[in-house]
């Protein structure tokens, strides 16, 4: 992307140079449009679950920016010749509850064949073109804090070998249905410097992204790291995603292991995420209260997990 000529509107407050959670662009000098996509293959075999973390994942980038989800268009392709139509109504119908907890409206969408099903939506917010937030103001000697635990990515595929205990897995997936918006409601009372959701890249490349944006080294505690149950245990046994190999090349040059940690538990660092939690900057002076806060919510996760720090070596992640 970044080889790709970088728009000249003004009114393009946040485009894709910055590898932001989603795009802001101004209409007035009292209102401006978040606008993000995102979709997903199936973590689960329950269409209407499915279709909950599908939707849940595409209106946290909104969340992620300091907006107001508001509309919604389905992106959906399904093998009609394969699954029911049941399957189909239910994907919907999962998104539709999470669209409706978010305050938001399903206004259409777009549908073709495939051979596998996808799901996600395209989400339209609105913020104040003065108050948003971006992954890229983090400030030396601001607190870490994350919302969510870590480890969905290694739990969904151990669960095909059914190695997951119900009880971890059901604590997994009413994470991901959980919206971040009430997380982020409670956000918007501090002062909130830089912000992003994580996601696919896991923390580690997620974060990576917040550094450069910031030109900051961040360090992260590996203790702190709030973990899902038996996440750890499923590295023990071998069990990994497609996605971690790409995920350590990623931050590979940019990273720094202060400790002697496991193989285990630096695959936790790459563990992509489905609707993850955010990940946020803010004066460590307000952590604190912000984590009380959280907690009170509830969120599913409410840690202060590391902080950003002197802006003059390269930008990169310290694991501590």
């Amino acid at each position: 992307m970044d080889n790709l000529p970088q728009s000249k509107d003004e009114n393009l407050l946040v485009g894709y140079n910055t590898s932001d959670d989603a795009g802001i662009y101004r209409i007035s000098d009292e209102l401006a449009l978040v606008t993000t996509a995102d979709f997903i293959t199936p973590p689960v075999n329950d269409p209407y679950i499915f279709g909950q973390i599908a939707a849940a994942n595409a209106i946290s980038d909104v969340y992620a920016m300091g907006g107001e989800p508001k509309v919604c268009l389905n992106l959906l392709c399904f093998p009609s010749k394969i699954l029911p139509h049941e399957d189909l109504e239910q994907i919907i119908a999962g998104a539709l509850n999470k669209i409706t907890e978010a305050g938001a409206v399903l206004a259409g969408g777009h549908s073709v064949e495939d051979d596998e099903p996808k799901f996600g939506l395209s989400v339209i917010g609105l913020v104040h073109p003065d108050k948003f937030w971006t992954n890229t103001g983090a400030r030396r000697g601001d607190a870490l804090v994350l919302t969510k635990p870590l480890g969905s990515g290694v739990l969904f595929n151990a669960n095909l070998k059914r190695w997951v205990s119900d009880s971890a897995m059901q604590q997994c997936v009413e994470a991901l249905i959980h919206l971040n918006g009430e997380a982020a409601k409670v956000m918007k009372n501090y002062e909130i410097h830089a912000v992003t959701d994580v996601t696919g890249f896991g923390l580690g490349g997620h974060a990576l992204e917040m550094a450069k944006g910031s030109d900051s080294r961040l360090q992260i505690r590996m203790d702190d790291l709030p973990l899902f149950d038996e996440a750890l245990a499923m590295y023990d046994r071998g069990m990994t995603t497609g996605v971690n190999r790409y995920n350590e090349k990623l931050i590979g040059e940019y990273v720094k292991y202060e400790k002697s940690f496991s193989a285990t538990q630096k695959q936790i660092i790459l563990d992509p995420q489905t609707s993850g939690g955010l990940l946020v900057a803010l004066p460590a002076d307000q952590a604190s209260e912000l984590v009380q806060e959280l907690s009170q919510v509830p969120t599913p996760a409410a840690a202060l997990v590391g902080e950003v720090l002197s802006h003059d070596d390269k930008p990169g992640l310290i694991i501590s």
